[in-house]
């Protein structure tokens, strides 16, 4: 029921003849620059995703829970 190799290589040789090889070519090149332009951009996407995450945190923490402690000793009061 699905493609076989036969069917695969006629489907080949009807768009050689149609485009011609260096044509083909130039398509294949093309449609790889974009893939590879597209996964860059996915992947730059999701570091920036996970640095802003990152501050967030960071941000987050600095401002809970934060206590300015003076220590001071303790004095004996003296005996009466």
């Amino acid at each position: 029921m699905g493609i076989s190799i036969w069917q695969l290589l006629i489907i080949l040789a009807i768009v050689l003849v149609l485009f011609g090889a260096k044509r083909l070519r130039n398509v294949g090149t093309d449609l790889g620059s974009a893939i590879k332009g597209f996964k860059s951009a996915v992947k730059e996407e999701e570091n920036k995703d996970a640095e802003t995450t990152t501050e967030q945190k960071l941000e987050k923490k600095e401002g809970e829970n934060v206590f300015d402690v003076k220590a001071e000793e303790k004095k004996e009061k003296p005996d009466a």
